[in-house]
């Protein structure tokens, strides 16, 4: 079997991150990755996929976007991003290579991996297959009905989709994104709105992502009380755009609240699109008052913007929500479930997962030692998951397998001076 220091599974952000920072360590490696590097950028998003911030900021430090800074590099250029990177780190990369099980070695310290290509041992592993793996459809709608139901990941473009009007379920970025896609397709398009955040594309003349570190919300620690569940409706598609889903419904899409129940070919709907739009509302307002105090306290010279405190009124679909959703009487033949992900660790075989299968580590620290995680949500900070985040996320990872070969070292090193 072939032998390695450690052994990184995924060669999607938090992979060639992570292989980054072992090879200027000097630490022996390989990076396994059961398709191509960045494989989900290519294949599981739609076709008009762009980062959701600007190229200056959603990057790894030592290697430029070719695009504008201020652009939002579309989705093949991500994944190109990501292999240049590989190649300029020398990053000993193995596509194709799927991992079956990692399990602990008897009597040894490491693991024994099993993989598509045949077994290795590592001392160290680190799982490096992101947050984004199995995708969470829930079993509401029966799949003997006759609509199409598929999730995000499985969505491409309208023209791909059956004729008729579209039900999206998910108000983060990736239904806010499709929906309004649908929409300006001239498709006609219901779309269900749980608990979100609903922050600023730009601010007084800075991006959101600038206003987010400035204001140092990129370095929360953990999720606020109740909002665990919460999602972010933010996008950068047409160049950056604040997503008003008063506006899309403006534009003619049907808002409705929480999809809630299904029975006899209707969805029931929660009575809470109101109150779920006023809470986005003003979590938008307490980033621009907050930016506002930023700059007078500072001194700042940014431009002065009254007209985005200005909200529009309630369109007729959140004065007179719908309660029941008849999908036939609709004419709805497509569900899109913009629901989110579900983690998939079925691959490794030791006790550091909890009942639901979510890790139980300490910044990325398994509870098993030698094994290691890196592009958890949160794993750090609010920051992890992104592109910048999960870079700073694998060097606390790499350092500490190097710290831990320094205390392998000096046992050897004992070991050696008393033979002798």
């Amino acid at each position: 079997m072939e032998q390695f220091d450690t052994i990184v599974v995924g060669a999607g952000q938090a992979g060639i991150a992570t292989s980054e920072h072992l090879g200027k360590l000097g630490i022996d490696h390989v990076v396994l990755e059961r398709a191509r590097i960045a494989e989900r950028w290519r294949t599981e998003r739609w076709d008009s996929l762009v980062a959701n911030g600007p190229a200056w900021h959603d990057r790894f430090p030592n290697m430029e976007f070719s695009c504008d800074k201020d652009a939002f590099a579309d989705k093949e250029s991500v994944a190109q991003y990501f292999e240049d990177y590989a190649r300029m780190n020398n990053s000993p990369v193995r596509i194709g290579v799927n991992v079956l099980s990692v399990e602990r070695l008897e009597r040894l310290a490491g693991f024994h991996v099993k993989t598509s290509q045949g077994d290795m041992t590592a001392r160290n592993v680190v799982a490096a297959t992101g947050p984004f793996q199995s995708p969470a459809i829930p079993a509401l709608i029966p799949q003997t009905e006759s609509v199409t139901q598929l999730h995000s990941t499985a969505y491409r473009n309208p023209q791909t989709l059956a004729p008729g009007a579209v039900l999206v379920v998910g108000g983060g970025s990736s239904g806010s994104q499709i929906a309004a896609e649908l929409n300006a397709a001239g498709r006609r398009v219901y779309f269900s709105i749980g608990p979100h955040d609903r922050p600023p594309r730009r601010y007084r003349g800075r991006d959101n992502v600038w206003w987010l570190g400035v204001l140092g919300k990129w370095n929360m620690d953990t999720p606020g009380p109740g909002t665990e569940h919460v999602t972010i409706a933010v996008s950068g598609a047409h160049g950056g755009r604040t997503v008003d889903f008063r506006r899309l419904a403006g534009e003619g899409v049907t808002l409705l609240g929480m999809t809630k129940g299904y029975e006899a070919g209707k969805i029931q709907i929660a009575d809470d699109l109101k109150a779920n739009l006023d809470a986005g509302d003003a979590n938008y307002l307490s980033i621009l008052r907050e930016a506002d105090d930023h700059i007078a306290r500072n001194g700042l010279e940014l431009p002065e913007e009254p007209e985005a405190h200005v909200l529009p009124d309630d369109p007729d679909c959140v004065k007179n929500p719908i309660a029941e959703l008849d999908l036939a009487a609709e004419g709805i033949s497509t569900v899109i479930w913009a629901t989110g992900f579900r983690f998939d660790y079925g691959w490794l075989k030791v006790d550091t997962l909890d009942t639901s299968g979510k890790p139980l580590h300490q910044r990325g620290v398994s509870r098993v030692p030698g094994l290691y995680f890196v592009g958890l949500p949160w794993q750090t900070r609010r920051g992890s998951s992104f592109i910048w985040g999960v870079w700073h996320d694998a060097k606390f990872i790499a350092d500490q397998i190097e710290i831990d070969r320094n205390y392998i070292r000096y046992h050897t090193d004992c070991q050696t001076i008393e033979q002798t």
